[in-house]
């Protein structure tokens, strides 16, 4: 036990002497000042550019240039502010307009002009970048990356045509390259349990590794030399896949155990898993705070630990091949539960049957994706044939996630994610105690299993009840509902059987929770006020589901793609203008903003609606208190019963149309402990000389009205106390 604790000690304090060592490079004091600063930034990318949302450039950056708005993720190497420069070594999230993204290939040497704001520690990335300007690559891979690059450029070519969800898995299961999957898929294989399926992760290395073994072993080779090439072939692996922390972790992993193989040393267990984690914090502390990591050596512990004696204890009531099936992933999932509470505060009760679906498809995409890769390089032609091969379980494991997605109570959120990781935690202690003490201690083993079992019975029927009270306590008359999505805009109309959405909110998650808890499967309206991504994020949720988009005037190629997804999943897109009228069931919508061809773009040029029938309803997105002067003065907008107060708060609000308003009720769509202080003291002041009474999204959560102007009644998840 003395050796044990020794070398655990040892272990701390050698990650700890490396984390001391490297972070005056990871957050130098010249740079760690807590707040924005202009200059130019050295960088080499690390990841695939993607398209951004048009609200990461609310600040300005980047919005005057022609090419496409992107992010990507890259290593800072150095900061040039006010003549001085200053080395670094950090992770950076880059956000800049982008002439030619084929350039920023991986291990591509660039230099950013623009905005750089250091991140509080323990977020994913030290600095967050914006660029005034596109990046300019000032040196390409060195030619230790530069094959991976030509590699992965020959597969993405050879899979362009390829159609559905099954293209946009197969380029991140095969060469890690997830940057085609969009948010909506995203979502569903979150939900479904299948996240670590959008892209290559540390089973792949493994399905590498045996490949190998096997075909040098057909071939004669000595087990040396077999490993020796294991060891080449997962190298080159994990610089064509590039190196997640999953990939490092499994590689890592392989490597120990080769070395022990080829020594004539055991290497099974838990002790090639911890020299891995230490091996990888000592030359990465920042690993430590990646989720993906924590999340790969969780599941591989419990892959460990406990698969064989939850197989043992399921065969006894099923078929050994099929109570070994079930043993794996339920492993991997309860190893990995308390952190999924941390990461989601949900239960996702289909997880077990989709990986058993899904996972014997992501092999053989990993087999068949490296296939196409070889023959990509050398025949184009052949590998766009041969492509069809994966893309079938590609679109498999999808179609898997799709449908364990949108199944009844998909995913139940809970209300404390901390409580219930704490809970998970101490369950997950009961049964690695049963398992270890089931050969020597059966009764233990059995007694410690019944709590483990018992307690999870109970929480799961607590969950069960609040889950259905809270469904069943909404009232169902309401002809407004503000949703809980955050710092954002997510207001929904009713009348008569028809509904209207007023914005998406910056996520789709939180939204398509509001649309299910409300019963709504279909939009007759759609008003997407501008595009802003707290506005527009989370346009996932509905695409598809829309008959009718009224939208702002476009800021670029970004926000066209955007409308035109939209009409292709079969909405009719209207551009909204001053004067244009619809009906809405029993009510009718008028647009007061903005004026037909208006240069304007942006808050300002925000779609202000004004909706009257059995409640008068004005809703002014983003608007500045000098548009709003410009609706008032163009509009008869007499007394409302319902205001959607403009950007969430703000102080830049006029009094004056909040005078002509004369509100019963101001609705204030505002993420709770936002940074940006809304809503604001003098926004509250107006509300109040006007005598408008404020809902707070961030206070009440969830925020129904109905009733007439005469009687309106008020609805809030979280009811204030008497």
């Amino acid at each position: 036990m003395v050796p044990v604790a020794a070398l655990a000690v040892a272990a701390v304090a050698l990650v700890a002497t490396a984390v001391a060592a490297g972070d005056g490079l990871r957050r130098p004091g010249e740079l760690d000042a807590g707040h924005p600063r202009q200059g130019s930034a050295v960088l080499v990318v690390t990841g695939t550019p993607r398209v951004a949302q048009s609200g990461f450039f609310g600040t300005g950056d980047g919005d005057g240039a022609d090419g496409e708005r992107m992010r990507f993720d890259a290593e800072l190497r150095g900061f040039t502010a006010g003549g001085r420069s200053t080395a670094a070594r950090a992770p950076a999230l880059v956000f800049a307009t982008v002439d030619d993204a084929a350039a920023l290939t991986i291990g591509s040497s660039i230099r950013v002009e623009g905005s750089f704001a250091p991140q509080p520690r323990g977020e994913s990335h030290d600095y967050l970048l914006f660029g005034r300007s596109p990046p300019v690559v000032t040196e390409p891979p060195p030619p230790t990356l530069a094959w991976a690059a030509t590699v992965r450029t020959a597969f993405r070519t050879a899979t362009a045509a390829l159609p559905g969800d099954g293209a946009q898995l197969l380029t991140g299961l095969a060469i890690g390259d997830d940057s085609r999957v969009t948010d909506d898929l995203l979502d569903d294989m979150t939900v479904s349990g299948l996240t670590h399926l959008t892209a290559v992760s540390g089973a792949n290395c493994a399905i590498v590794v045996t490949a190998v073994m096997l075909v040098g072993g057909a071939a004669g080779l000595g087990r040396r030399l077999r490993i020796a090439v294991s060891i080449g072939v997962l190298s080159l692996f994990v610089v064509l896949v590039t190196p997640e922390p999953s990939v490092l972790r499994a590689a890592t992993m392989a490597v120990i155990v080769l070395a022990a193989l080829a020594a004539g040393r055991p290497a099974a267990g838990i002790p090639p898993l911890a020299l891995s984690v230490v091996v990888l914090l000592a030359l990465d502390p920042s690993l430590g705070r990646s989720a993906g990591f924590a999340l790969s050596v969780l599941a591989t512990g419990g892959l460990l630990v406990l698969t064989r004696p939850l197989a043992a204890a399921a065969t006894r009531v099923m078929p050994r091949p099929l109570a070994l099936a079930l043993a794996v992933p339920a492993a991997a999932q309860l190893a990995c539960q308390p952190v999924l509470f941390l990461l989601a505060p949900q239960v996702t009760p289909y997880t077990l049957p989709a990986n058993l679906l899904a996972e014997p498809a992501a092999a053989l995409v990993s087999v068949l994706g490296l296939i196409v890769c070889l023959v990509g390089v050398v025949a184009p032609g052949l590998a766009s044939l041969l492509a069809w091969l994966p893309w079938l379980p590609s679109a498999w494991i999808a179609a898997v996630a799709r449908f364990f997605a949108h199944a009844p109570l998909a995913a139940v959120p809970i209300p404390d994610g901390a409580l219930a990781a704490v809970a998970a935690v101490i369950a997950l202690l009961l049964i690695v105690a049963a398992a270890l003490a089931a050969p020597r201690r059966p009764c233990l083993a059995r007694t410690t299993a019944l709590l483990a079992t018992l307690g999870l019975v109970i929480a799961a029927g607590s969950l069960a009840g609040s889950q259905l009270a809270r469904l069943t306590s909404v009232p169902s008359d309401w002809q407004l509902a503000a949703c809980d999505i955050g710092q954002g805009d997510a207001v929904l109309v009713r009348s008569r059987g028809q509904t209207a959405l007023v914005d998406v909110g910056p996520d789709p998650e939180p939204l398509a929770a509001c649309l299910e808890r409300l019963g709504i499967r279909r939009l007759d309206l759609l008003v997407l006020t501008h595009y802003d991504l707290d506005h527009v994020g989370g346009l996932d949720a509905v695409v598809g589901r829309v008959d009718r988009a009224l939208v702002g005037p476009p800021d670029g190629s970004h926000d066209e793609r955007m409308l035109t997804r939209l009409h292709d999943a079969g909405a009719d897109v209207v551009q909204a203008r001053r004067g244009l009228t619809g009906a809405l069931g029993d009510d009718r919508w008028e647009v007061v903003w903005p004026r037909p061809g208006t240069p304007l773009r942006g808050n300002d040029a925000s779609v202000t609606l004004l909706v009257t029938g059995t409640l008068r309803m004005l809703f002014l997105g983003d608007l500045g208190e000098s548009a709003q002067r410009g609706v008032d003065a163009g509009a008869a907008l007499g007394p409302v019963d319902v205001v959607k107060v403009a950007h969430h708060g703000s102080a830049d609000q006029s009094p004056e149309l909040y005078a002509e308003a004369d509100a019963t009720l101001g609705i204030i769509s505002v993420g709770a402990d936002n940074s940006y202080g809304h809503p604001t003291d003098r926004l509250l002041g107006i509300l109040g000389r006007t005598g408008t009474r404020p809902l707070r999204t961030d206070i009440g959560g969830l925020t129904l009205v109905s009733g007439t102007s005469a009687s309106l009644e008020v609805w809030t998840e979280h009811p204030p106390p008497p």
